[in-house]
């Protein structure tokens, strides 16, 4: 049975924004060579989309091209503003961006961990005020947040979690009461950086792929078949929980003490480089930082004792970050992490067999491809899955990278509803500022 028209034009229409979404802008005639619609179908498509202020004209295609056709239309990036927060133990960022994810304004602040609930809550809610009367934004469409620990599936709500500050949880609540207008959503932090990963990082070519999140706590995000995988309670990727040999006892249900935590969280990491005689001090900017000056310090020891001495190729120097240390036992120190991280990655090779792994978040970064192709080479011993082992390019900026795309993707979803003429009203579908927000939404 053939469509209606009007089923006919939504399906237009959302072909045409899909392909603004993911091209850029483009010409009419462009559009009306990837749509396969004809030149009067795809300028019926553009007024209609215009009317609706879905699209407008940024520009020309050529000085050589005039009329209409050589106009340049794209996605109304001022009809909604974005924020995502980062939200961890010890920090919040903010990023607001307009709908196709241009940051607008962005901002940080530090949290100590003595801080009360609401003071703390305080500061992160001042602080997304703040960035988003920096960025022009008026009101703010869609919050993505994304938080360490579990997210209900069913509800969308950070659940209680043992060693997360109440902070977190109080924080998405108040967020809803200041921001009443908002579609708000929260996210595991580790799942966000694994969608970032695979749109603009490390897993671009990857539809399976297993993100190891090496923080202030390790977490791992599984990908298979391009679809993310958060389990029947939303804790798929809880790694820190996993028995493991070497530590000094087993994980409970309230801690994960015992666990691979114990093993390849930064204070491990730490410790570890206690042992080899390194002693980070840890600021008032926490331990994560203090793991990854270490294992940075490491890895660029044992990289300028691979150049021959002098400057390299273009002159410069090879950076110099302190490790204290002669060369072997910077090789030494990132062999024995390799050797931890990798008892964490064969388990998941054993049950997932992703085929790649993407060593995630500041401290992955640190190691770089050093850390990485050394993980790569104990993991070939100990499973015969053949498993790649990458370094994250995005490294502790990954999960604001996935909650600003996935606020700007749930944005333009509801946005993007079909568009119909409603009488005596605005051509939006019926999608007006107050309608719910879909999928795991929160208010």
């Amino acid at each position: 049975m053939p469509a209606s028209p009007s089923t006919a034009r939504a399906i237009n229409d959302r072909l045409a924004l899909r392909l603004l979404q993911q091209e850029g802008p483009l010409t009419a005639g462009q559009l009306k060579q990837l749509t396969g619609l004809s030149r009067p179908t795809v300028a019926d498509l553009l007024e209609r989309l215009g009317a609706a202020g879905l699209i407008a004209v940024v520009g020309e295609a050529g000085e050589q091209r005039r009329g209409p056709n050589a106009k340049v239309y794209g996605i109304a990036a001022d009809r909604a503003h974005l924020a995502a927060l980062d939200v961890r133990t010890e920090s919040v960022a903010v990023v607001v961006a307009d709908l196709v994810g241009r940051v607008l304004a962005e901002a940080s602040v530090p949290i100590g961990g003595d801080t009360g609930t609401g003071p703390a809550v305080e500061q992160a809610v001042t602080l997304v005020e703040h960035v988003a009367k920096e960025a022009g934004a008026d009101r703010l469409h869609t919050v993505g947040i994304g938080a360490p620990g579990l997210i209900d599936p069913s509800s969308g709500e950070l659940r209680d979690s043992t060693g997360l500050p109440e902070w977190h949880r109080e924080l998405v609540a108040t967020l809803q009461e200041r921001l009443p207008e908002a579609r708000i959503s929260v996210e595991n932090e580790t799942n966000l950086a694994a969608l970032a990963e695979q749109r603009d990082g490390a897993a671009r070519d990857r539809d399976t792929f297993v993100l190891l999140w090496l923080g202030h706590a390790p977490g791992a995000a599984v990908v298979l078949d391009g679809a993310l995988r958060r389990g029947a309670s939303g804790g798929t990727g809880e790694i820190g929980f996993l028995p493991v040999p070497g530590t000094a006892g087993l994980p409970t249900s309230k801690d994960c003490e015992g666990g691979f935590h114990s093993l390849a969280s930064s204070a491990a990491v730490v410790g570890l480089a206690a042992e080899f005689g390194i002693e980070a001090a840890v600021s008032e900017a926490g331990v994560v930082r203090a793991a990854v000056g270490v294992v940075q310090g490491a890895t660029a020891r044992v990289r300028r004792a691979a150049l021959p001495e002098g400057p390299g190729p273009s002159g410069a120097a090879a950076p110099e970050v302190p490790w204290p240390g002669d060369p072997a036992s910077a090789g030494r120190f990132l062999d024995a992490l390799a050797d931890r991280l990798a008892v964490g990655v064969a388990a998941v090779v054993a049950i997932l067999d992703p085929g790649c792994v993407v060593l995630g978040g500041e401290v992955g970064q640190a190691g770089g491809a050093e850390l990485a192709g050394r993980v790569q080479r104990h993991i070939a011993r100990m499973t015969p899955l053949a498993t790649e082992v990458r370094a994250t390019t995005l490294g502790g900026g990954a999960v604001l990278r996935g909650a600003l795309l996935t606020a700007r993707n749930r944005a333009q979803d509801e946005l993007f509803a079909p568009v119909e003429r409603v009488p005596g009203g605005r051509p939006d579908g019926g999608q007006g500022p107050s309608s719910p927000p879909p999928g795991r939404s929160l208010g």
